[in-house]
């Protein structure tokens, strides 16, 4: 075989491979990084959960540690070299508790976001896909739930139970299940009715193994989605229920228990860094959950504009 024909032949199976199909992920991944938004907020997001992850290397201070020489009086202590975004009324470094204080609003983001993905997926999947009457039970108990204001629900029930982490993660999540429900029985609504499972009861598959094997991993686009925006609403309700005193309890740093004294120290003392460094971290950490939430629907979407 001469050179020129294996040159030719090795340039057409370049070419067929180019033109080879690619997989469902691939192409996800691909629409996903023509998002730039999206991609710049995964980028920030990467590096906030290794800075949760490495709290104790990263920050320069201890966050429960006390100098009453740097916050004389209890006036907190503006910006400086050795703490660069000042310190509290008690002289605890800004800074260290911002970085610790990641650590436990992301927890309870994402525990509250599980929890309530759980729930939601296995509610919505046996209303959407049994119908009738226990459709008819589960939907209604989603609108009851819903209709109590969910910041006063919240509060009402961490009066009753100790306010750690883990429980207000689980409040929270308890609470916030009725949209996924709503998502994933939409899609068995529509599921139900296709050709695979119609063909699987006839072999006699057993109606869990249809929902759970068959029909849940084909609805899962929807859910992947809700959990992404979850985890900025549960983040936003711990740091609000925190900056009324129903949450995270000090000395636990976190953003919304930061937040509760800065108030007043803003108006007796013009501490304006009190509240401006936790306050951004919120909008942050949120808006990039958002980017990367809706990065994921269109890169999901094939009706999108991204291609």
């Amino acid at each position: 075989m001469s050179a020129g024909t294996g040159l030719a032949n090795q340039a057409e199976l370049s070419a067929s491979a180019a033109e080879a199909p690619r997989s469902p992920a691939a192409v996800t991944l691909r629409r996903f990084r023509k998002h730039k938004l999206a991609v710049i907020s995964a980028v920030f997001l990467i590096l906030l959960f290794l800075v949760a992850i490495f709290a104790p290397i990263v920050a320069p201070h201890d966050p429960n540690q006390q100098d009453l020489q740097l916050a004389q009086f209890g006036q907190p202590a503006s910006p400086q070299l050795n703490h660069p975004m000042g310190s509290d009324q008690l002289g605890r470094d800004t800074l260290s508790r911002l970085i610790h204080g990641s650590r436990v609003s992301l927890l309870v983001g994402f525990i509250a976001t599980g929890v309530a993905i759980v729930i939601g997926t296995i509610l919505g999947a046996i209303a959407g896909y049994t119908g009738r009457w226990t459709d008819m039970i589960i939907m209604r108990l989603a609108d009851m739930m819903l209709a109590f204001p969910p910041l006063l629900f919240l509060m009402a029930v961490l009066v009753a139970v100790p306010r750690t982490a883990l429980n207000i993660a689980i409040v929270i999540g308890i609470i916030g299940w009725m949209n996924v429900a709503r998502l994933v029985r939409a899609e068995f609504l529509v599921l139900r009715t296709r050709e695979y499972t119609e063909a699987a009861r006839a072999i006699g598959v057993s109606p869990t193994s249809i929902m759970f094997r068959e029909l849940l991993p084909n609805a899962m686009g929807p859910v992947i989605v809700a959990a992404t925006l979850g985890i900025p609403t549960a983040i936003l309700a711990e740091s609000t229920l925190s900056f009324l005193g129903f949450g995270i309890q000090p000395p636990l740093a976190s953003w919304g228990n930061m937040l509760e004294p800065a108030w007043s120290q803003m108006r007796d003392h013009n501490a304006w860094w009190m509240g401006l460094f936790p306050g951004l971290a919120i909008a942050l950490t949120v808006l990039a959950f958002n980017f990367v939430g809706d990065g994921i629907r269109d890169a999901l979407d094939p009706r999108s504009r991204l291609d």
